[in-house]
């Protein structure tokens, strides 16, 4: 009799328990939640629904990892509660662990319409379409509406083939420098983030050279020798700081012929000067204690000086760093663990001085976890605008109004979020008419399992996503994209897609079913979709920026990968078609001609590009403005709409490098 009295007590116990932590759940008091189901356990170790609500606690925060082993515990204890089970199929598809979640969900006692739908998405994760469709049609005679909605976007991902392109071919040769992200087991959150950056021809021998954020440790400044290799002069040419220096913008801010660099850094950033004889010299700048990741040049207001516009990232402090993961593995922390912070926006005075006009430009209110920024112009107006990539949270489209001020439009324009109305981790971000329509698009990259977004501008302003029907959706959701370039590397007249890949964990084959080395990915442009195909071999790429290093027309690549050599791939394609290039030189406009537009024409059509040097995440590429024409002899016509509002028009241009100074008339 006694024992059955502690059982029952115990049983009455335990339904309190549960009673309070379900009532805490709903309220979304994850503590007293978690005190509540931990007792549970403790009272009824053998019971189910204890491991079960304390996994639903652990998910609802999105500590996966946590809440795994405890929903497979309560799967062994009650294999027939289909709550239970599933949850854990759940957790496992989510923690990228498609090929167990396939086999929990399998074993499921009762496949519900939302079983067969998580082994329809876990099936479309291994890339097997059929199965997946089977359980899509399966989930959906269930009765299961989401099953109709994510059915719809499978169907959607089958894009169309598209026309035969010249193949790409790359050759990598390493570079004389590795980034050091100066990991030391605690998992710093800027460990992760480093991919600063610049080509440029900062010593004027019409040559591009390459600079390199590092972490820890001294940058590199990589001369270009003219026949392949390369020579780090950083040290000698006085650029080897800041310390965890993260992205890099280059271009000429004070107008004198000599390309400049801006690096942002962990806690501060700088402004080097190029003194015009293969050396730098920091000069006084608006200062700033806060984490910025990438920046771009840009002639806001068109009086003919470089304005400089900086996406900042979170609110880091090491000695508040976070702990993340479990007690055996360690991991990177989410970025919901820290705050956001504002961009900036800082104003060329003209006289060598800058003014930060971040609150007077609206720029300031708005909070974000910035990482990519993009310069275009998303409606024609002449005004550049600024597009900036946030991480897990809704990116920004600031809009140039006029007169110094800036609105930020991001959700009204449909770039905010993705197809799914989620905001993603949006990193690299490139502002290029993509489609040859004249209208530029957009083109972000983000993290594994959540698709590299395409944003296809309407030509009025406004933006709607065709990731899925480009074929983008599907070639890139296996991957994490880091910087990425859009150029045309076959030079057949559209402009292509590259993408630096490399997870942020360190070590996701421990936590997760992804490797944290991956390949790069090319995208080819097949006019109404892209064939993807990787590229090199697995790293942890982070940096990215295109040039031609070897001047042959053919557009090369540089890459960092974190404590690996960097490489430079060489463009080796075979195609034989034709291409123009134009380097600008303002007058009223600012002397790198950056924002002015180029449109082209030969008997194959229209090409619109645009003069500037912000790309990717973190990146800066040259300010030359090159068109691949394919089999085309001549360039018809070539008009230049300038900052200043001066238009410009070229007859019968001849094939290669062209130098362009900006006409005196409008």
């Amino acid at each position: 009799m006694y024992i059955n009295d502690v059982r029952t007590a115990r049983l009455f116990l335990l339904l309190l328990q549960l009673d309070r932590g379900q009532e805490a759940f709903r309220r979304q008091d994850w503590v007293e939640a978690e005190h509540a189901f931990v007792e549970a356990i403790r009272t009824r170790p053998n019971e189910a629904p204890g491991y079960k609500w304390l996994g639903m606690t652990y998910a609802a925060q999105e500590k996966y990892l946590q809440a795994e082993p405890l929903f497979r515990q309560a799967c062994r204890l009650a294999a027939t509660d289909p709550d239970a089970c599933y949850y854990h199929g759940r957790t496992l598809y989510t923690l990228s662990r498609f090929t167990e979640a396939l086999e929990v969900l399998g074993n499921v006692h009762m496949q519900t319409g939302r079983v067969l739908l998580a082994r329809a998405l876990a099936s479309e994760a291994l890339d097997k379409a059929g199965e997946a469709e089977r359980f899509y049609r399966q989930a959906i005679a269930k009765g299961d509406r989401q099953a109709l909605v994510d059915f719809d976007r499978f169907r959607n991902k089958q894009a169309p083939e598209g026309v035969q392109v010249p193949a790409v071919e790359f050759e990598p040769r390493v570079l004389p420098f590795t980034v050091q992200n100066g990991a030391v087991g605690k998992k710093r959150l800027i460990e992760t983030m480093i991919a600063g950056v610049a080509v440029f021809d900062f010593d004027g021998d019409g040559w591009p050279d390459i600079f390199l954020s590092n972490g820890e440790e001294p940058n590199a400044l990589l001369r270009n020798n003219h026949d392949g290799t390369f020579t780090d002069v950083a040290a000698k040419a006085g650029v080897t700081g800041p310390r965890w220096a993260m992205g890099a913008a280059a271009a000429d801010y004070d107008n004198d012929g000599n390309t400049d660099l801006f690096l942002t850094a962990v806690g501060r950033h700088v402004l080097y000067r190029n003194r015009g004889d293969g050396t730098f010299a920091p000069v006084e700048f608006p200062g700033s204690s806060l984490w910025s990741v990438a920046a771009a040049w840009v002639d806001y207001d068109n009086d003919g000086w470089l304005d400089l516009f900086e996406a900042r990232y979170v609110d880091w402090n090491e000695a508040k760093e976070p702990r993340c993961g479990t007690a055996d593995h360690r991991v990177y922390c989410h970025p919901r663990q820290y705050k956001g912070l504002p961009n900036a926006l800082y104003r060329n005075l003209g006289n060598g001085r800058f003014e930060d006009v971040s609150a007077r430009a609206a720029i300031h209110k708005h909070v974000g976890k910035g990482m990519g920024v993009a310069i275009g112009d998303c409606d024609n107006d002449g005004r550049m605008d600024v597009f900036v990539a946030n991480d897990t949270v809704p990116n920004f489209l600031f809009r140039n109004v006029g007169e110094g001020r800036f609105e930020e439009v991001g959700l009204s324009a449909g770039v905010a979020y993705n197809a799914d109305g989620v905001a993603v981790s949006s990193m690299g971000a490139e502002f290029r008419d993509i489609n040859n329509d004249g209208a530029e698009d957009l083109f972000v990259t983000a993290m594994t399992n959540e698709m590299f977004a395409l944003f296809e501008n309407t030509g009025k302003g406004s933006f709607r996503d065709v990731t899925m029907r480009s074929g983008i959706a599907k070639a890139s959701l296996p991957w994490t994209g880091w910087s990425n370039v859009v150029a045309d590397f076959n030079n057949d007249g559209w402009k292509d897609l590259f993408t630096a890949n490399g997870h942020v964990m360190d070590n996701a084959e421990v936590t997760s079913g992804r490797q944290s080395r991956q390949p790069n990915q090319l995208y080819l442009n097949r006019h109404q979709s892209f064939h993807a195909s990787t590229v090199g071999e697995p790293a942890l790429h982070r940096g990215l920026a295109v040039g031609d290093f070897d001047r042959d027309g053919r557009l090369d690549l540089v890459l960092t990968r974190l404590n690996e050599p960097a490489l430079v791939l060489w463009n080796r394609t075979q195609s034989p078609a034709n291409w123009v290039e134009f380097e600008l030189r303002g007058r009223r406009s600012n002397r790198d001609g950056i924002g002015a537009r180029v449109e082209i024409e030969t008997p194959k059509g229209k090409q619109w590009n645009r003069a500037v040097t912000s790309s990717g995440y973190g990146a800066s590429s040259p300010k030359l403005v090159h068109f691949g024409i394919g089999a085309a002899t001549k360039v018809d016509s070539v008009v230049i709409r300038w900052p200043s509002g001066a238009v410009q028009r070229l007859d019968n241009v001849s094939l290669g490098p062209h130098v362009v100074e900006e006409s005196q008339g409008r």
